[in-house]
């Protein structure tokens, strides 16, 4: 208990910083998430192709040398930015691909009539999509959404190692100051434990009040 009673301030800090990672990769991931997912079922043969590479390289692609990639890689283009926004980027990015597929999923359990009779009132395929298809779509895939985010959540701790504050790096300066590791990585998992389960209970909400019933 000395652990965290002694450092309460750094396992704060390192709380709040993976709580604002999540929240700020979860908006990426999602707004591209479902930009993805429009390509990939777009009628626009470039536009499922983009799609299709997007996803295909990312899921494909190690975390950590994406977060190599966009930490290093970019700054050699002249993009310099705080090391928080790059571990945004990437976590963002990489997400967005499982996001993709699994609102890709839900939109293949909407019947092809719904967006055939959407447009054959006038709509166009964006405006059939948006109003028509994703919205019942979103309601089939609460679930895998929620699931997906909170392996976001987890995965953010390798933001750790590319000097970013979040939960995990408070490991290294309590190892270094001699505090017993076990008590610090029960007291790092407590951290984690809060936020999964934070996002797992939301999601539940979710799910009561829009998801479709079984």
């Amino acid at each position: 208990m000395d652990v965290l009673t002694d450092n309460f301030r750094l396992y704060a800090e390192g709380f709040l910083g993976t709580v604002e990672l999540t929240v700020y990769s979860s908006a990426l991931a999602l707004v591209l998430g479902f930009v993805m997912a429009s390509f990939r079922v777009a009628p626009v043969g470039s536009f499922r192709v983009f799609g299709t590479v997007w996803v295909t390289v990312l899921r494909n692609t190690p975390l950590t040398l994406l977060f190599f990639a966009v930490m290093l890689g970019l700054p050699r283009f002249g993009l310099v930015l705080p090391f928080q926004l790059f571990a945004v980027l990437a976590l963002g990015c990489y997400t967005s691909a499982f996001i993709c597929e699994v609102l890709r999923s839900g939109i293949n359990t909407v019947p092809r009539g719904q967006g055939e009779a959407a447009r054959s009132l006038g709509m166009s395929f964006t405006q059939s999509l948006g109003t028509v298809v994703l919205p019942q779509a979103f309601r089939t895939v609460i679930p895998p959404i929620g699931s997906t985010l909170i392996a976001l959540a987890k995965n953010s701790a390798i933001a750790g190692a590319f000097s970013v504050t979040e939960l995990l790096g408070t490991y290294k300066t309590l190892s270094e100051l001699g505090y017993n590791i076990v008590w610090t990585f029960v007291w790092i998992a407590v951290g984690y434990l809060i936020i999964t389960l934070t996002i797992s209970a939301l999601f539940h909400v979710l799910e009561k009040r829009w998801g479709v019933a079984r």
